[in-house]
């Protein structure tokens, strides 16, 4: 079959032989090529191998969030931030930082006071501006852009009833944005969000833009999650979002790239939704059937050369993790289940999509 041969062809490759072209290099004049990075791939071994091979940026998967380094009040853990910071700038790559304000993944106490009760207006932008001057202010000049506000819309492009959003309001956007340029005026600025080939997301992420500029906010990019699915997002939509961003005065960003092969259990990245374990939506656990990795990998393939034809807007791609043991779509939204979405497999071999991107043949 043809997907054995393919297979068989990768595999031969190996697991960071050496022998396959670096996909830094392939698409190298054209965008960064960037992997999210958990703690464990600082320690060393054949996935470190890979990432130094491949890639020329980084993103922290969850060392740089807030929950993670911003624990509690007045109290800062950068020990995982500063080595993955250390790493990329030792291997000459490109560090994003991943995020800065953020619903999820926060600390109870960054928006209640003692009693649980939400802070004023007053505390929370002091709480902003003395987290972001403090993470960003440590690494200013080593990271090349940050994530300032991640996922502050839902999908019908109204403001997501998040605590800072009931706090503050919209405001709490702008603000970031002044407060990250503030703390390293060299840094790029970014917004990034899931589902951002819904029209109505579009529409609302364009007037962001506008109303930032307006005000005279520095914003560099949007960045485009890429958590997608057999059936979603409209690889059409998704194109009109390129170039709507694009014509909004921003560089594009696909952030966080991974393709579930499993049926759809939920379509969006909010981590909060979980569905309950059913072996029908874990069809694969000893693999993928030959048909479905051959549609997997021609989808991966279509939308691999959808950004390669918009490399003049899109800045950098990254996958949202390094091979497929590492992602969390084995556990999101239906934990326990095994999943193929990413740009590797478990055994360290690159994906014939990819493969056959980088060929020189």
């Amino acid at each position: 079959m043809l997907l054995a041969a393919a297979m068989a062809a990768t595999a031969a490759w190996g697991a960071g032989g050496g022998r396959e072209p670096a996909v830094k290099d392939a698409f190298k004049g054209k965008f960064l090529v960037g992997v999210a990075i958990n703690s464990r791939l600082l320690s060393g071994g054949a996935g470190q191998r890979l990432v130094t091979r491949h890639f020329n940026s980084i993103v922290a998967e969850n060392c740089m969030k807030c929950e993670a380094i911003h624990p509690d009040e007045g109290r800062y853990d950068f020990a995982e931030a500063d080595k993955f910071v250390d790493f990329g700038q030792r291997n000459g790559m490109h560090v994003i930082g991943h995020c800065l304000v953020w619903h999820s993944q926060l600390p109870q106490w960054f928006c209640t006071d003692s009693e649980g009760k939400p802070v004023s207006p007053e505390v929370l932008k002091m709480r902003m501006k003395d987290h972001i001057a403090t993470v960003v202010g440590r690494y200013r000049g080593r990271v090349k852009g940050w994530d300032v506000v991640n996922e502050a819309l839902l999908g019908d492009g109204s403001f997501r009833d998040s605590p800072f959003y009931r706090i503050l309001g919209e405001e709490y956007i702008p603000l970031a944005f002044q407060y990250a340029h503030e703390a390293d005026p060299g840094a790029e600025l970014y917004y990034n969000d899931y589902g951002m080939g819904n029209p109505s997301k579009r529409m609302a992420v364009v007037e962001l833009v506008k109303k930032l500029k307006a005000r005279g906010l520095r914003i560099d990019a949007i960045g485009m999650q890429g958590h997608m699915g057999m059936d979603y997002p409209d690889i059409v939509e998704y194109e009109r979002s390129i170039k709507a961003f694009a014509a909004a005065g921003c560089k594009v960003m696909v952030t966080e790239w991974d393709m579930s092969a499993l049926p759809s259990a939920y379509t969006g990245a909010d981590i909060s939704a979980r569905a309950g374990y059913d072996p029908k939506l874990d069809p694969y656990p000893g693999g993928l059937p030959d048909s479905v990795s051959r549609a997997w990998n021609r989808r991966m393939g279509d939308f691999l050369r959808l950004f390669v034809r918009y490399s003049g807007v899109i800045s950098r791609v990254t996958a949202w993790g390094l091979t497929d043991a590492d992602s969390w779509k084995n556990n999101f939204p239906v934990p326990g289940r095994t999943d193929y979405p990413l740009w590797f497999d478990r055994d360290y071999r690159m994906k014939p999509f990819l493969r056959e991107a980088v060929s020189p043949e």
